[in-house]
């Protein structure tokens, strides 16, 4: 027996102190207990395959979405949406629907004068159209009635009188001086939302010093989430006054500042929202919307609770997906595949509002630099408005369309050079620790190890070039690599403060249940499960056992919300540190009951012991009690703030981030040379996860992204007919093509692990970042299979026959965009490197690469 302390030394020990000797303790390891870095092998929650914590909520049926909920005396609301796609309104004549039995309100837009939006440089929207409607879909009028089919009815019976204005089509038409601003308050200029142009060292005296110089033009088509659940929301007014919003939302925070600016003078301290479980959100619910605050208005109005569901057409109105983006690429390379500058122009086509679109341009351009050393960049974007329905942030927001580019590109100079496209890669990647040439710092780096990975599991260097046909249906083969990188939550919130980026409370009771409370929303990615098993982890609890209470913003501390992958990050490091403050409480009074320095407890399988003597302990709950005794209630905080950004220029703060996640991917094609059909019957994908907090549910969201990569890639695009009138041409499921089982690939997924410091565990991010390099393989693919490039996705059936006809008649085996506009861009900001930010991972690129 190991030695005691002498005041703990008793011949006789107490009836309490034999207790606690009655079970056995685990065998824990005691090295690094209070590093969440700490080996796996001392891990006993992190790491595991568990199951989701609402899982069994979720194949029972008993899991609660937005569309479920009811109230007492609820009615249901309809809005009246715009035929036209830009046009005046003369008049609204609201008479006939307010006669409509069953109606209990009707608004127009003056009811809502206040203009809101996601961005503080763009509060462009209202609820409901005041004076013009800008896209068909804009809402105009809502009606609040006893049930949806009166309400429909009733809103039919609403006379509008619209005066049509010629609609700006597409972005070229935005570019035309004599065009009509749609927002005059927040273009750039014409139709220009914003305009961006950045220099990072002399871009084209290192472009004409290369060996080869690859200039192209590529297209990447807008499309939308499709999530299986649409939009619903319930608005109801208590009877204390406070009024409380349930929602399909991904950002509660935001959505409740709108509802306080445009509902104002209503105090923002009386508004409630709580965010249900998403049905799939993908950045398709992270707006602020306006059926969110129509219903809480008529909720005010009429003293009644409001449902509202949208149906899956006007989901397609909603959008916020995708941008369609033009790209132009300019990129000189060494012999060795080595870049010596980029030049990169984006012209995005935003549709009729702000959503997210200013910081979306600055992401065509801001992660091209983070996976390659790109010793001089320089990067001018664009974003138009039309008449279309808004694009927002999707799955990747605003990488995937550039990185199609430039790894499609990458391809070409491989093939340029003659150097193994995989080869050019690994010789030329930035080391960890590297700061890139737009500010940005690369942190833990596992792309090699992802690269080498996928190249060794297909067979890269022994099959690509040689599949030949395919011995059952006769398509020819080939093989694609691509890589990406993307951020794990961004450096700096959409308002600019000094708050934290995300807080989680902790509530340990004297029964020994804990309670977590934060204002994340889990939309599907499991980031319920995500606070369950960093607290279980530090706690030495069963995850199942722990209480999540998440995005009510009467509960909740604040989160900013589910997008840009920061969940796992920011709320996990949240949560790490209010469970490790727990912890120490409790290690800090059991420790003075037991006679025990604390840092000598462990916790684990619900006790609080003695490592050097594991018997010698108290169950958990009891250690609560005699942490309360000692401190009082238990309850603590934790929240994180990312680390500082190192660029100090304007539109640094779009790229930062606290952690790059990588990913490495090859596909398998099969394309049939007479239907131009395209067929990815294997991917082999590898992302680097720093480490997996659960691995099964991060294995599900890689192929995920892998699915809906091959989506974009394939099929799936938000097309309009242009003339006359700007028309969706498929609102529907029915007519939107997405891939569907018979569509999916055998996939193989390779988790890499390097635990990053900055990530709770070591954890980077996964929901979006294996979307990216999904599409610019299947190209390079579709290249290796029949020796021609489409430059633009989708990479649909007439497009590869056009190719094939024009390698036929000798001419260049491509399709793609042919030119790029002549854009206004301003002169650029001119950007060097801090001296005090270059470090030794700074050297040439000869002297990092890999022979």
């Amino acid at each position: 027996m190991s030695e005691r302390d002498p005041d703990r030394e008793s011949p006789r020990p107490s009836a309490r102190e034999r207790r606690r000797r009655r079970r056995p303790g685990p065998d824990v390891n005691r090295g690094n207990l209070d590093s969440h870095l700490r080996p796996r092998e001392s891990l006993r929650v992190i790491g595991k395959p568990l199951r989701k914590i609402e899982a069994f909520r979720k194949v029972c049926g008993e899991m609660r979405y937005a569309d479920d909920l009811a109230l007492p005396r609820m009615l249901h609301m309809k809005l009246l949406r715009s035929p036209h796609p830009y046009a005046r309104i003369v008049r609204i004549d609201t008479t006939e629907a307010e006669a409509t039995p069953g109606v209990h309100a009707v608004l127009t837009g003056r009811d809502l004068p206040t203009p809101y939006g996601i961005l503080p440089v763009s509060q462009d929207e209202h609820a409901l159209c005041i004076d013009r409607v800008r896209h068909i879909g804009d809402p105009v009028a809502a009606v609040a009635a006893v049930d949806e089919e009166t309400a429909e009815a009733a809103a039919e019976r609403i006379v509008v009188e619209y005066e049509p204005l010629e609609p700006v089509a597409n972005p070229e038409q935005a570019l035309r001086e004599d065009r009509e601003p749609l927002h005059p308050d927040f273009s750039a200029t014409a139709n220009i939302h914003k305009l961006v142009s950045l220099r990072f060292g002399d871009t084209d005296a290192a472009i004409e010093d290369a060996d080869l110089v690859l200039e192209d033009t590529f297209f990447y088509e807008g499309n939308t989430h499709l999530p299986i659940e649409q939009h619903a929301c319930l608005a109801h007014l208590e009877p204390d006054g406070r009024l409380t919003l349930w929602s399909s939302t991904q950002t509660p925070h935001y959505v409740h500042r709108a509802l306080a600016k445009v509902l104002a003078p209503f105090p923002a301290s009386r508004i409630r929202v709580i965010a249900c479980h998403n049905g799939g959100g993908f950045g398709g619910k992270s707006d602020p919307f306006n059926h969110e605050i129509v219903a809480c208005k008529l909720a005010l109005v009429t003293g009644r609770p409001v449902k509202c569901a949208l149906t899956r057409e006007e989901v397609f109105y909603c959008h916020r997906g995708r941008h369609p983006v033009l790209m132009w690429v300019r990129t000189g390379f060494r012999r060795d595949g080595a870049i010596t500058g980029m030049h990169f122009r984006t012209l995005l086509d935003g549709g009729a509002y702000g959503s997210y679109g200013v910081a979306s341009t600055f992401y065509t351009g801001a992660l091209q630099t983070v996976t390659y050393r790109v010793p001089t960049y320089r990067f001018e974007g664009a974003r138009a408005y039309t008449n279309k329905p808004p694009c927002g942030p999707k799955r990747g927001h605003g990488t995937p369309q550039p990185r199609f580019g430039l790894e499609v590109q990458l391809d070409k100079a491989a093939c340029a050079l003659g150097i193994d496209p995989a080869d050019l890669r690994l010789r030329h990647l930035h080391p960890p620790g590297a700061l890139t040439a737009n500010h940005l710092r690369v942190g833990s780096m596992g792309l090699r190890a992802c690269i080498e990975k996928v190249v060794e599991a297909s067979g890269w260097r022994e099959r690509r070039g040689r599949l030949g046909r395919c011995p059952d249906t006769g398509r020819a083969r080939g093989l694609g690599l691509a890589c990406s990188s993307y951020i794990t939550g961004a450096g700096l919130p959409i308002y600019w403060n000094a708050m934290p980026h995300s807080g989680v409370q902790l509530k340990l009771d004297r029964s020994g249940g804990v309670t977590v409370f934060c204002g994340s929303t889990d939309i599907g990615q499991g980031s319920d499960s995500v606070l369950a098993y960093v607290v279980a982890e530090e706690l030495g609890l069963d995850p199942f056992s722990i209480h999540v209470v998440a995005g009510d913003t009467d509960l909740t501390p604040v989160d900013l919300g589910s997008y840009s992958s920061r969940v796992t990050l920011m709320t996990g490091n949240a949560a790490l540190e209010a469970a490790s403050r727990a912890r120490s409480l409790l290690a800090r009074a059991v420790g003075e009951e037991l006679g025990v320095p604390p840092d000598r407890l462990a916790f684990a399988e619900g006790r609080v012991f003695d490592t050097a003597e594991p018997e010698y302990g108290v169950a958990f709950a009891e250690a609560v009690e005699i942490a309360e005794a000692r401190f009082g209630t238990i309850g603590t905080t934790g929240s994180y703030t990312p680390p500082p950004a190192a660029g100090r220029y304007k539109g640094a703060g779009v790229g930062p981030s606290p952690a790059y996640s990588y990913t490495a991917c090859v596909c398998e094609v099969e394309v049939d040379e007479e239907t131009g059909i395209v067929a990815v019957p294997r991917v082999w994908i590898a992302h680097d996860i720093g480490r997996a907090i659960n691995p099964t549910l991060a294995i599900g969201q890689v192929e995920g992204g892998v699915y809906m990569g091959l989506g974009e890639a394939l099929m799936e695009s938000m097309r309009y007919r242009e003339k006359r009138r700007v028309i969706h041409r498929h609102p529907s499921m029915l007519e939107y093509k997405s891939p569907t089982s018979f569509e999916a690939p055998e996939i193989h997924t390779f988790l890499i692990e390097d635990p990053d410091p900055n990530g709770p565990y070591g954890a980077k991010e996964v929901g979006q970042g294996p979307l990216l390099p999904i599409p610019p393989a299947v190209a390079n693919a579709v290249y290796d299979a029949v020796g021609v490039r489409i430059d633009e996705v989708p990479i649909e059936p007439d497009k590869v026959l056009r190719a094939l006809e024009a390698k036929a008649r000798g001419k260049p085996a491509r399709v793609g965009p042919r030119r790029f506009p002549a854009i206004p861009f301003p002169d650029p900001i001119d950007v060097e490197p801090p001296a005090s930010l270059r470090t030794a991972a700074d050297t040439p690129s000869e002297e990092l690469a890999t022979p």
